[in-house]
């Protein structure tokens, strides 16, 4: 209500920096506390339901940003990627919505991906895939973030309208010490490849995690070593120069 949360925007790049999307992750602008951290009030919010008008917001606001880049021939061709709840998906009228937003906004669906987290798979598969094939219908993309974090069985994986597996930095940040690491990653990659999906490693924060990361055919990344999250006015002076 009194409009204190606002997105930054993290880089997803392919090879050695070129942009092609973004991640929108939520802020709160808090006017003694300063920023806010998500890791502090994004648990609160899904206990108290708050998740939902938040998790509204927060769609409302990326692709209303993707029309203003619509515009802009520089950013036209950038993504932008979006976490979805598991309560704001379970809501039965979430495609709608989704759909609802689109419309209203006049957003490219083709240019919004949603990001599920692996978890949120241990329970009502068939709903999930169904409501996930209504979305891919209007042409929107998803991406299986945390992946290989969960408890979901693989084979959901081959049933699940995917289109990208997202390596979770807990796999990248020990990914030249750990040799578990290591083998998880070179895994998540290679069945990436198999099942004819798209494969970003998140959480790249040194050029020899990116080389590693390269070497065993995953070519997207976000992180650190690439760009902190922006606020969109540096971001877009990031993306332009």
């Amino acid at each position: 209500q009194q409009q204190q949360f606002l997105l930054h925007y993290q880089p997803q790049v392919v090879g050695a920096g070129r942009i092609t999307g973004v991640e929108a992750l939520v802020r709160w602008q808090h006017p003694r506390r300063g920023m806010v951290s998500p890791a502090e009030f994004i648990p609160l919010a899904e206990e108290s339901g708050l998740i939902l008008p938040i998790g509204q917001w927060v769609l409302e606001t990326a692709c209303a940003q993707l029309t203003a880049w619509a515009q802009q021939p520089e950013l036209a061709h950038l993504t932008m990627a979006v976490n979805v709840s598991a309560r704001q998906f379970k809501q039965a009228d979430f495609v709608d919505s989704v759909q609802a937003t689109l419309v209203r906004t006049q957003a490219n669906p083709k240019r919004l991906k949603l990001e599920l987290t692996e978890s949120m798979l241990v329970a009502n598969v068939e709903e999930i895939i169904a409501k996930m094939i209504a979305l891919k219908a209007y042409g929107i993309g998803f991406s299986l973030d945390d992946f290989g974090t969960g408890y979901s069985s693989l084979s959901y994986l081959k049933r699940l309208p995917l289109d990208q597996l997202k390596i979770d930095q807990s796999f990248v940040r020990d990914v030249l010490v750990d040799p578990n690491d290591a083998a998880i990653a070179k895994t998540i990659v290679a069945l990436a490849q198999s099942l004819g999906l798209g494969v970003i490693a998140e959480g790249v924060e040194t050029q020899v995690q990116r080389d590693f990361l390269a070497t065993s055919g995953c070519h997207a990344y976000q992180g650190f070593f690439f760009s902190h999250p922006l606020p969109i006015e540096r971001f877009e002076a990031f993306a332009l120069q």
